[in-house]
């Protein structure tokens, strides 16, 4: 399997597949905005991007795990999204961004994408809650990625979505063979709620791929903005070699790198 990942910054991942290039939530804003998110909370982008839009060539496939908080839908993000072929997305995000080419799914949906020459690609939304039990009505919905060729239940990507580690989350991890995942991280927390969280740490990462044993795990989206409450330094700390079977890959900005 032909595999390699660019991390542009923050949850937005350049993919390439199979000879599918795939985009993750797509974040282009320069570094120093505030954005306000639900409830009064808000956020500061403190890193800019690696590469621009312009960098990226053709684009495919976008995975959007939600469109309504900036750090994972920006607005140079948002332009970008006129220009690609498909955007997966939740259903209520669906009819936000109301564009063509846009598909809406709830965890478990599926979409089988062909393309001439390369191998059928299979997008299942897999589950994520985006906070504490019952917030959702406040947080939104939102959803990850797993993605598999030519009708394999092997999942040849997963992209865990902004999440706390919930049941439903660890039943997907314990039920399907991963190659690669993508995790978000962070632990996102706000003044205002106090010791909510509203994303996963480096423990839950640990307790993660303990359950789902991928071959290679990426950390992603724990730095660059004001909300996220676990310093960087301390989930490289965390996530040792001898702590995740050495599974562990960290992405250099804009560096191309196979897996």
């Amino acid at each position: 399997m032909g595999l390699t990942l660019t991390h542009i910054g923050g949850p937005t991942v350049l993919v390439d597949l199979e000879g599918w290039r795939i985009l993750t939530d797509p974040t282009f804003d320069l570094p120093g905005r505030t954005y306000d998110f639900a409830l009064g909370t808000s956020s500061t982008k403190t890193v800019g991007p690696a590469l621009t839009p312009e960098d990226l060539g053709h684009v495919d496939v976008v995975l959007l795990s939600h469109d309504h908080h900036a750090d994972n839908l920006d607005d140079s993000g948002r332009d970008l999204l006129a220009d690609v072929d498909t955007v997966i997305t939740t259903v209520p995000g669906a009819r936000r961004i109301n564009l063509p080419g846009v598909i809406g799914l709830r965890a478990g949906g599926t979409r089988v994408l062909h393309a001439p020459g390369r191998p059928d690609l299979t997008v299942t939304a897999t589950p994520c809650r985006h906070g504490p039990p019952l917030s959702r009505p406040l947080v939104g919905a939102v959803i990850g990625f797993a993605l598999s060729l030519d009708g394999s239940s092997r999942v040849s990507l997963w992209v865990t979505g902004d999440t706390v580690l919930h049941h439903a989350l660890r039943s997907f991890a314990s039920s399907h063979q991963v190659d690669v995942v993508l995790m978000h991280l962070g632990r996102v927390r706000f003044a205002l709620t106090g010791p909510l969280r509203y994303s996963m740490d480096s423990g839950d990462a640990l307790e993660l791929l303990s359950l789902a044993r991928p071959r290679v795990a990426v950390p992603v989206h724990f730095e660059g903005w004001s909300h996220f409450s676990e310093p960087e330094a301390q989930v490289r700390s965390q996530l040792t070699p001898e702590r995740t079977r050495d599974l562990v890959r960290w992405l250099e900005p804009a560096v191309p790198s196979t897996l």
